[in-house]
């Protein structure tokens, strides 16, 4: 990324973020009111000779078959005419999220995952296989065309393939035989759960409920807010929770730094500040050429042509510069100090982890 670019994207997150509001329903979940996870296992057919070879998965194809009433035995047990010698069909995992307010008929995406030596689902159908929840009963039905997004293509000697073919989703494949109801009401009380626990962003979204419903709302740790319904609005809890999810605040946020160092990418949040400190900046650039001399020997010589290699090797180190750092309170502070030195986002990690282990650094940081 170019040094201004870089200072210019930082900038602009800061001046996003000096007056940023936001609702109350974007930062916070409802007690209650969760999504389950659904797990199932099942048969993907039609596939275009990509399908499994193992034994496993014909034996699974042949119990399917018998249980619609097709008799029908593995190739490895009886060589004969009844028997299963297809490589169209691959053994899969289903899993899927139901809401709390998912009704019987609903649809939900689902994704299927191989877990045998098939190569590719492409082109594949997903067989009805039952989905479950952790309490084993079931919940939705899956079955559908699986969408992957990739390809696969080879030839007896190479072959080329684009993102993961060995998954796949089946979109509205999945029909809900059985409600998961969530209970986000309890005596006439609910709870909000903060997505970033903070003690003063609980505190700020029960001042601004409060504000509205005298005594409605109740900080009760960093990660919780309750709700009381108030018995004079003439609203029911639905109206009520609709109304409180848009109200807007300015929620506090820890300040932190987060680098990733496998892509060079760092991200500096609000609150980010710096004690006065020094840094000092530099490079060191490494030239290597090569070149070929071609060696002619005499005409009566009995020596024949050569190419000699020639290396010229230099090296040379960019003038350190030296900057003092003032105290900086804001994200646009910070880009500005660091663009002075014209530091590439690669550097910056290793200034950050040294002002950090200095004790300059005033900010969480998480390496990923």
């Amino acid at each position: 990324m170019p040094r201004y670019l870089f200072a210019v994207a930082i900038a602009l997150l800061a001046a996003g973020s000096a007056s940023a509001q936001v609702r109350i329903k974007d930062i916070t979940d409802i007690a209650g009111a969760r999504n389950n996870q659904l797990i199932g296992f099942g048969l993907v057919v039609g596939l275009d000779g990509t399908g499994s070879r193992s034994t496993f998965t014909q034996q699974i194809a042949v119990d399917m078959l018998q249980r619609l009433g097709v008799t029908a035995q593995i190739f490895s047990q009886l060589p004969s005419d009844a028997v299963i010698r297809s490589t169209s069909i691959s053994a899969v995992m289903v899993v899927a999220k139901i809401g709390p307010f998912a009704r019987k008929g609903g649809e939900l995406d689902v994704t299927v995952s191989v877990m045998d030596d098939s190569r590719s689902l492409q082109g594949g159908t997903l067989l009805m296989t039952p989905l479950r929840g952790a309490d084993g009963q079931t919940y939705a039905v899956a079955q559908g065309p699986v969408s992957v997004g990739g390809f696969s293509i080879s030839g007896q000697a190479a072959g080329v393939q684009k993102n993961q073919v060995n998954v796949g989703r089946v979109v509205n494949g999945a029909i809900v035989e059985k409600e998961a109801p969530g209970e986000f009401v309890k005596n006439g009380k609910s709870q909000l759960l903060l997505k970033l626990p903070d003690f003063n962003t609980a505190r700020l979204i029960a001042r601004a409920i409060n504000e509205r419903y005298a005594s409605a709302a109740l900080a009760m740790d960093a990660g919780s807010v309750t709700l009381c319904l108030p018995a004079d609005s003439g609203k029911t809890a639905v109206q009520f929770l609709a109304e409180v999810g848009l109200y807007e605040i300015k929620p506090d946020v820890v300040a932190r730094v987060v680098i990733n160092e496998r892509t060079g990418t760092v991200v500096i949040g609000e609150n980010v500040s710096i004690t006065p400190s020094s840094v000092t900046h530099g490079n060191l650039y490494l030239r290597v050429s090569e070149n070929t001399q071609i060696s002619q020997p005499n005409p009566f010589a009995q020596g024949v042509t050569a190419g000699v290699p020639r290396t010229q090797v230099g090296a040379s180190e960019e003038k350190a510069r030296l900057l003092v750092l003032p105290k900086a309170t804001t994200v646009a502070d910070v880009a500005k100090a660091f663009n002075t030195l014209g530091v590439t986002p690669r550097d910056l990690i290793a200034i950050f982890q040294g002002l950090k282990e200095a004790g300059a650094l005033h900010a969480e940081v998480i390496s990923q």
